[in-house]
């Protein structure tokens, strides 16, 4: 069973970065599609990006396209976001989740597609 931990998470003005990572422990990363998930008080946890297993194929969320980066290096159990031109919308609180597949290809952009959830790190971007 996975472990997720994210980190990385801070207080950054418009228009700045920052670099989200999640690491796992227990199984290999190798065998599971990752995911970024973001929630604000009184609202849904909404998808963010989405990566296949290797890392080759990725989704994302129409807010952040072009914004936002997700990466992973399966030697480190590590899945990584890269966020840049964060806006005060992107303030969050955000969750890396992983679900086992035996699909290179597919990635997954749902939350009920997830089995594994970290426990979240604050984002708060200011104006």
């Amino acid at each position: 069973q996975v472990q997720l931990a994210e980190s990385g998470g801070g207080l950054v003005q418009a228009g700045g970065s920052l670099r989200l990572s999640c690491a796992a422990s227990g199984p290999t990363l190798s065998n599971y599609a990752m995911g970024w998930f973001r929630q604000t008080p009184g609202k849904e946890r909404e998808f963010v990006a989405a990566s296949n297993r290797s890392g080759s194929r990725t989704y994302y969320a129409d807010s952040v396209r072009g914004r936002f980066t997700i990466s992973r290096d399966n030697a480190k159990n590590t899945v990584y976001l890269q966020m840049n031109n964060l806006k005060p919308e992107d303030t969050a609180v955000y969750y890396c989740a992983a679900t086992h597949t035996v699909s290179s290809f597919n990635y997954y952009s749902r939350r009920s597609d997830y089995d594994y959830w970290g426990q979240g790190t604050q984002v708060t971007v200011s104006s």
